[in-house]
Parts: C-alpha cells; sequence; structure tokens
C-alpha cells in the first residue's frame, strides 16, 4: 500500500512540476472566455471492460449536426475533458458541430492499449448514437492535440482495420506519431528548454507502454503501420520549436505518399504547449482558423472530403476526395 501510494505520487509529482506539467496547468488558465453553447451533457458509455465518461457539446441550431470526437492531451497519463471544456465549446460553436469529448481511461493504471481501445469506443458509440444526440453518422471527424493526436490517428486505423466506424477527417494537433525512436532532428534540437522536453516525452512513454514491444504497435506509434492507405484526410498541426514537430510532418508525408489528402501547417515560433489550444497569441489563433476552416470543409454537405478507393482497370487504387463528376473525369483521363 505505501509503495503503490508513493508511486502515484510521484506520478502526481511529474504532472504537476515537471516542464509540461507546469505549462499545462498555465495553459488551462489562459484558454480565454467561456463560451455558451445550447446544451452539454455527460453519458457513460460502454468500454472494453467497463464504462468511460463522454461530455456531449451541442451547438445552437436544429441539427443534425456533424459531430467531431475529442480526445484530449496529457500524455496518456494526465489531462481530462474538464481541461479542454473550452476549446470544445469553442469548436462547437464556430464549427457548429457537436463535440464528444472523451473522457478516457489513463495510464499508468490503464496502460496501451486501454486509452486507444476506449477512444475507439467512444467513436463507435457516437456512429451507432449518433441520431439519439441530434448528430449526423455519415459525419463524424475525430482530433485533438498531443497524446490525444496519437490517439486520434490511431483510433483511424482501428476503424480501417475492423471495418467501422466511418471516419470523414482527422485532425491531429502536435501528434506524437512514432514511439519507437526520440531521435528525430525536433528531439535533438529542442530536448530541453522548449515547453515539452524530451525527458518528459520518455517518462510519459514508459508510464503508457507495457513493455518495449509496444513501441514498434501501429496503434501506438501510427507511423509504423504498414498501410495507410483509404485512412481519412488529415489536417496535421505542430509548432517549430516542439520536440515532436518531426513526428507531425513525417506522418503528414507518409499520407500523401499513401494517396490520402492531407495538409500540413508547422507554425513559426511556438513550441508543444503554444499550439494546445491555449494563449490568445495571433499565432495561436491561426492554428485555430486553420482547424475550424478545416472541419467545416470536412463537414459540408457539398464537398466530398470521403474517401473514395476505386479500382481502375490496371487495377491502381486512386483516390477522389472531391465530386463524382471530378471523379469520373479523373478515371477518363487514366
Amino acid at each position: 500500500m505505501k509503495y503503490r501510494l508513493h508511486y502515484f505520487c510521484c506520478i502526481a509529482f511529474l504532472i504537476l512540476f515537471s516542464s509540461s506539467g507546469c505549462t499545462l496547468i498555465k495553459a488551462s488558465l489562459r484558454q480565454g472566455p467561456t463560451e455558451p453553447v445550447a446544451k452539454i451533457e455527460d453519458i457513460s458509455i460502454p468500454a472494453v471492460k467497463g464504462n468511460i465518461l463522454v461530455r456531449v457539446y451541442t451547438p445552437q441550431g436544429n441539427g443534425p449536426f456533424p459531430i467531431l470526437v475529442y480526445i484530449h492531451g496529457g500524455g496518456w497519463i494526465g489531462g481530462s475533458i474538464k481541461s479542454q471544456d473550452k476549446i470544445c465549446r469553442y469548436l462547437s460553436n464556430k464549427v457548429t458541430c457537436i463535440v464528444v469529448s472523451v473522457k478516457y481511461r489513463l495510464a499508468p493504471k490503464h496502460k496501451f492499449p486501454i486509452p486507444v481501445e476506449d477512444c475507439y469506443a467512444a467513436t463507435m458509440w457516437v456512429s451507432k448514437n449518433a441520431q439519439s444526440i441530434n448528430g449526423d453518422p455519415a459525419r463524424i471527424a475525430i482530433g485533438g492535440p498531443s497524446a490525444g493526436g496519437n490517439l486520434s490517428a490511431a483510433v483511424c486505423l482501428m476503424a480501417k482495420d475492423r471495418g467501422g466506424p466511418p471516419i470523414i477527417f482527422q485532425l491531429l494537433v502536435i501528434p506524437s506519431t512514432n514511439l519507437s525512436s526520440l531521435d528525430t532532428e525536433s528531439y535533438r534540437l529542442y530536448a530541453t528548454g522548449h515547453e515539452l522536453t524530451k525527458k518528459d516525452v520518455e517518462i510519459c512513454r514508459a508510464l503508457y507502454l507495457r513493455n518495449i514491444d509496444d513501441r514498434f504497435n501501429p496503434y501506438a506509434s501510427p507511423l509504423l503501420a504498414k498501410n495507410h492507405r483509404n485512412l481519412p484526410p488529415a489536417l496535421v498541426i505542430t509548432g517549430e520549436y516542439d520536440v515532436a514537430r518531426d513526428d507531425g510532418k513525417a506522418y503528414a508525408e507518409c499520407l500523401k505518399q499513401a494517396g490520402v489528402r492531407a495538409r500540413y501547417y508547422c507554425f513559426k515560433g511556438m513550441g508543444h504547449f503554444g499550439v494546445y489550444w491555449t494563449s490568445a497569441s495571433d499565432a495561436v489563433q491561426s492554428a485555430l482558423d486553420e482547424a475550424v476552416s478545416a472541419l467545416r470543409e470536412a463537414f459540408s454537405k457539398n464537398h466530398r472530403w470521403h474517401i473514395w478507393p476505386l479500382i481502375t482497370r490496371n487495377f491502381t487504387v486512386i483516390i477522389l476526395p472531391q465530386s463524382a463528376e471530378a471523379a469520373e473525369k479523373q478515371i477518363a483521363n487514366l
């Protein structure tokens, strides 16, 4: 009992007083005013070996609304739906969508793959119960910052591997996409002195994963998946001075090479938590504007962000994320 108490006290100390923890606390205080939304509801939903909570934000209007499944960050060991309340309200209002914020279970008590399985279960629940929350099951996106970006990318891989639920867009903000190696240029350049440190990531990784083998599991390291084809279109946002910058860039490039429509933005002069939907700087607002614009576009009924895998006469799979007319024209030109 004394050992377990000491163990969790050490984790609490890490979260509160490490460089990343202090920034997280400050960040939550800088998120700006709390915007009103039409409705907020907490719902308990089934997950693997237990239940989890989701918080549903509904904007003003009649609906049915598109839905963003929002996965909070916190290094897989911290964070909460409460800490991301303001950004969920903001996105719900600006995008005019339902935001379902997921309270997934945290490491180290619940190690990999439980957090990602919880997020997958929440996305499946959203798909099956969209109408009951006045949502549109044909317009479901997923996204989040930091560990939430990692989990969002992993859920998209799971959905492809398991045949659903259908996800039309992924918003990956400062995501870690390769936990097998922390030796990219950005990890070397910004290992210390730039908010989130390499040591912070090493500690969080050790607490999240069960063993070294888990580092190579694509649901922990989405960049290592053998096949990225037919994944949802993506917007990947990073900060110039973030240790995970190159993870995000590499994942966006990997998606593009696989034929997935992906956009990548790296915001100059910003570290990990600068893009964590926190301070009211112009750069952060630009990041928010990019996210809002991309979600609106993805959710637009007149814009086909959906993935259309088509087999051509030479058996090449192509991706056509626009209109049926454009698809037919492109096929005719093959």
